[in-house]
């Protein structure tokens, strides 16, 4: 990916103490506010509550709509080199389920993003995804699984499903049926808390 490109991704950042520790989000529509007004996505609502537990971080939103694992593993090494952050949050791999792409390539893809950040000192949470049951008892059961397992094998912090208490209520939903409404973006922060709290306590005290 163009640096012009990984600019405009980071340009959503929602900032703490300009000298705080970076946490970084990769992901893609789910956590880029697609169809949200700004403010409203999970990811402004993280920064939102870190500040009333009195974490102090910043926070670098690198989401871009319908990225794949294959676009966040070749931007990646950027955003490193250029936030530092101490905590990587991947949010990647539904696009990748929803075109039916090779789990292989999505496995290998999320696991060089694992391992860029860990190379780089950074603590990861890997944000797990599912797909709808139409693609096939096979693919449907192997993606979801290949999450936690790149989880176990890495000793990485993980959210096992991003819209947990979300996928299953229509009336969450954006017309497109994909992207969720502002509404249910704090469920999907309270699914993402319980893998991010630990890293944030083991990173920065909480004053």
């Amino acid at each position: 990916m163009a640096a012009g490109l990984l600019l405009a991704a980071c340009a959503t950042v929602s900032s703490g103490a300009p000298s705080a520790p970076a946490i970084l989000v990769v992901g893609d529509s789910l956590s880029a506010e697609y169809g949200l007004q700004r403010g409203q996505g999970w990811v402004a609502l993280m920064q939102q509550r870190l500040k009333e537990k009195h974490f102090d971080y910043s926070v670098t939103n690198a989401s871009i709509s319908g990225d794949t694992t294959a676009g966040g593993a070749a931007r990646i090494g950027v955003a490193l080199k250029n936030i530092k952050p101490v905590i990587v949050i991947i949010e990647l791999g539904s696009n990748d389920g929803l075109r039916g792409l090779s789990l292989d390539d999505s496995r290998a893809n999320l696991e060089s993003m694992i391992l860029a950040s860990q190379r780089a000192g950074a603590k990861v949470l890997l944000i797990g995804m599912q797909i709808p049951p139409n693609y096939g008892r096979d693919y449907t059961e192997k993606f979801k699984a290949l999450f936690p397992e790149l989880a176990r094998k890495h000793k990485v912090s993980l959210a096992p499903f991003l819209l947990e208490g979300v996928g299953e209520k229509p009336e969450l939903f954006q017309a497109d049926g994909l992207h969720p409404l502002a509404q249910a973006h704090p469920r999907i922060l309270n699914n993402v808390w319980p893998g991010l709290e630990p890293l944030l306590k083991g990173a920065l005290p909480k004053r």
